[in-house]
């Protein structure tokens, strides 16, 4: 998921090799980004570690959101960073058009020899039934670089970067005159290679504030550990429109998760972390009170974690979390206004003995203004505040954290992260000359963080603490249009991050600027193609904590071309065609735990798009 949306602005990836990757927001991860799958909770593991995949399929997507300001709290009070909904079609909301409606993608790139092909279809089951069925396959070997140097040796493919999985699932719905009621069965399967993951430090153990590392093999494996992942999930959904007096419009989700992954190492099943969840949640859109239009409801989640093997850091537990919400919208001339508020309740039960039970209420509100001063431009402020309670993993941990090279302990005394946030902007929207430019600092009372105590070699002994931080950078980019068939835009992002004695977090990405244009060659060679040429350049990351290493910096060109045309009514295709990294730049990710590790060399990627 981290993957997918990296380039937009403001967003970078905690990629770990080419297995996991969770997005990173203006700064922020798991936990302070939430990844929803239609408007309800993963339940994964993605959350505990960087090398835990994320459940989410983009290959199945119909649309990703990026949720910020007073919007998130529809989802939860903590999402300092935003939160992203992953939109599907795997229960139908409508009926297809004619009999039949679908989608096939086949893709392939020559950096890791990958093959994937996704397609999902609807059926029409007489006039108020529809079926979805949608599945993706996908096989990738280890990613090739340029200029990578490892042991002492030249390496032409990072050892440890190969993946494959499959995804596959079944959709049921009613669809009536006034709203739909539907259910999904799916089933996730992937396995994965984890680059760096090292046992070497495994008997590594604290002594008060200190490490104790004895004697150690280097443990040369013949193979890098990997991970076989299996999720099995049931989703309810279900809109209805005017259902009683006052209410416009009642949603309702569901879902319940059964995870499950194994870390196998030398061919043997070395840790194995479980999740099993529920997460509902009833939404109602209340008909307009004074000018005033909105939702408000509940949300209910209950997750049972655990972890059994060799990396068995974090205990079982239990957490349950209750949840109500309001979003309100009002127009006033020129301006919208947005309001919100949540309140969440949470209680954790830790099953080990000695170990204390947590439980606490958290509060967040949020106000927004939009101005559309001009007909083409907008102003806009916006405030929240927010309050994230400790996760299970930041109050537990206690033991060898292996994929972060860590010995993790928790801390049972941590409170409430508070965090006052303000983001100003200035954007236009239509014209020739057109831009969107954002400003932000959050400023978080009692950050949580993981704090190095000691160090050996290249493992710590962490443990999780609190103290005030602020993150305050920008966002923009300009574009003009300078005739029908070529526009231009130039975009950058920013952010850095402290705590209040002004030293430095870790894993902060890197200032990112570029140029791109676009080019519309549809007057001159017939309907349908489009072309891209772009230029990014990732400034050094210099501003590093205790125990990093700085990246350099680096330069990438990018482009892309795809032609599309509409055959019938109802059929249509797309035949693209992209060469990321075209120079073949070594570079290095800050924001991932494995920045030591470079990302992909030169990349061609080409796939075709079938919709009926």
């Amino acid at each position: 998921m981290g993957d997918a949306l990296n380039g937009q602005l403001g967003i970078h990836s905690d990629n770990f090799g080419a297995g996991a990757s969770r997005p990173v927001i203006r700064g922020q991860t798991a936990p302070r980004v939430k990844v929803l799958t239609d408007s309800s909770e993963v339940m994964d593991a993605s959350q505990i570690s960087p090398d835990h995949a994320s459940t989410v399929d983009p290959a199945l997507a119909r649309k990703i959101e990026v949720l910020r300001g007073p919007s998130t709290l529809l989802y939860g009070g903590g999402a300092v960073g935003g939160v992203v909904n992953v939109l599907d079609e795997k229960i139908p909301t409508q009926m297809p058009d004619g009999a039949v409606d679908g989608e096939v993608h086949l893709r392939g790139n020559t950096v890791a020899n990958e093959k994937l092909g996704a397609a999902g279809i609807t059926v029409g089951l007489g006039e108020q039934f529809a079926l979805r069925l949608e599945g993706d396959k996908r096989e990738a070997d280890d990613f090739a670089v340029s200029g990578y140097t490892h042991d002492g040796e030249k390496e032409k493919r990072v050892d440890g970067t190969w993946n494959e999985g499959e995804n596959v699932s079944i959709g049921l719905s009613w669809i009536g005159d006034r709203g739909y009621a539907g259910v999904a069965y799916s089933e996730r399967k992937d396995q994965y290679a984890l680059p760096g993951h090292s046992h070497e430090y495994e008997s590594c153990h604290p002594h008060g504030t200190h490490l104790h590392c004895g004697s150690h093999d280097d443990h040369d494996h013949e193979e890098a550990p990997w991970v076989d992942l299996k999720s099995k999930r049931v989703d309810f959904r279900a809109e209805y429109q005017q259902p009683f007096a006052g209410i416009e419009t009642l949603r309702a989700r569901a879902g319940y998760t059964d995870y499950q992954h194994d870390e196998i190492d030398e061919g043997t099943v070395s840790t194995t972390f479980k999740n099993k969840g529920f997460d509902g949640r009833l939404e109602f859109v209340h008909v307009p009170l004074a000018g005033w239009e909105g939702v408000f409801g509940a949300q209910y989640s209950n997750s049972e974690f655990q972890a059994l093997g060799a990396e068995a850091f974090l205990p079982k537990t239990t957490t349950e979390n209750l949840a109500g919400f309001l979003i309100e919208h009002y127009q006033w001339n020129d301006v919208h206004f947005e309001v919100g508020a949540r309140v969440e309740q949470q209680q954790i039960d830790a099953t080990e003995s000695g170990l204390k039970d947590y439980e606490d209420t958290a509060y967040s509100t949020s106000a927004s203004a939009k101005w559309q001063f001009a007909p083409e431009y907008a102003a806009s402020i916006a405030y929240s505040y927010g309050e994230r309670m400790p996760n299970a993993q930041e109050l537990y941990a206690n033991g060898v954290h292996l994929a972060t090279n860590t010995y993790e302990i928790g801390n049972q005394d941590l409170g409430k992260e508070k965090s006052h946030n303000i983001e100003i902007g200035l954007s236009k929207d239509a014209g020739d000359l057109g831009f969107a430019l954002n400003a932000f600092y959050n400023q978080v009372d009692d950050y949580i963080y993981a704090n190095t105590l000691d160090r050996y070699e290249n493992f710590r002994l962490v443990e999780y603490q609190q103290r005030d931080a602020d993150f305050i950078g920008a966002e923009g980019q300009i574009s003009y249009q300078f005739s029908p068939l070529y526009r231009g835009k130039v975009f950058a992002d920013h952010v850095q991050a402290q705590f209040n004695d002004n030293s430095d977090l870790p894993r902060i990405p890197a200032t990112r600027a570029g140029i791109r244009f676009d080019a519309d060659f549809s007057q001159q060679f017939g309907d349908g193609i489009h072309g891209g040429l772009e230029y990014i350049y990732g400034f050094e990351q210099d501003r590093i904590a205790d125990f990093e290493e700085k990246t350099s910096d680096y330069r990438l060109v990018n482009l892309d071309i795809s032609y599309e045309q509409q055959l019938s009514d109802s059929w249509s295709y797309q035949i693209y065609l992209k060469a990321n990294n075209l120079f073949d730049q070594t570079y290095y990710n800050h924001a991932s735990y494995l920045s030591s590790i470079p990302q992909q060399g030169r990349n061609f990627t080409s796939g075709i798009r079938f919709r009926f």
